[in-house]
């Protein structure tokens, strides 16, 4: 087997277990959003991945959503699929992108904004503030300095595409749960 079908099947096996485990009904898009967010998953072997996912039975379309687009789920027979195969793809790796997928659709479904501002100070440095907020309710905000523009706008710009692993980061070093920083 080839190392473009291994990763193919790698990432068959990867959604497969995903949507089993979300558990949702998914558009096309959410999907492809859901396993990139879990940087193991590029887009353009989802896009080729996916519609052999279909044509195999494996997921199938069980509705449309508020916008007319297809909603799909796994097949029984893709959750044998899914529960068979996994043993190919490290445990680990599949929880943790399970937890990264999960908060990102908790995040999405009950509507999170996301903001994040810049401010250049006296001193020549530049404040980010980042902001999480469900309703009137802050769920994060923090402010962090740093030494240019550039620095403050690779913060901006990855805070908005995973704010929800800004998030999460955060919330196990303030917890004391990622102990390789203190090394």
């Amino acid at each position: 087997m080839g190392k473009l079908e291994t990763r193919l099947n790698n990432v068959k096996i990867f959604t497969l277990y995903l949507l089993k485990n979300v558990n949702l009904p998914l558009d096309y898009l959410t999907i492809g959003e859901m396993l990139m967010r879990t940087d193991y998953v590029m887009y353009l072997d989802f896009a080729e991945a996916f519609p052999q996912l279909t044509d195999n039975g494996l997921i199938e379309e069980v509705g449309k959503n508020e916008q007319g687009e297809p909603l799909y789920a796994v097949t029984r027979r893709g959750c044998l699929v899914a529960e068979e195969l996994k043993s190919d793809l490290f445990q680990s790796v599949l929880d943790k992108s399970l937890a990264c997928a999960l908060q990102y659709l908790d995040f999405r479904k009950r509507g999170v904004s996301v903001m994040c501002s810049s401010e250049r100070q006296a001193d020549t440095t530049v404040n980010v503030t980042v902001t999480l907020k469900e309703k009137d309710k802050i769920l994060l905000q923090a402010t962090v300095n740093t030494d240019s523009d550039y620095h403050a706008q690779q913060m901006k710009e990855h805070f908005h595409e995973h704010p929800e692993i800004v998030y999460r980061g955060l919330t196990a070093l303030m917890t004391g749960q990622v102990d390789y920083l203190y090394k």
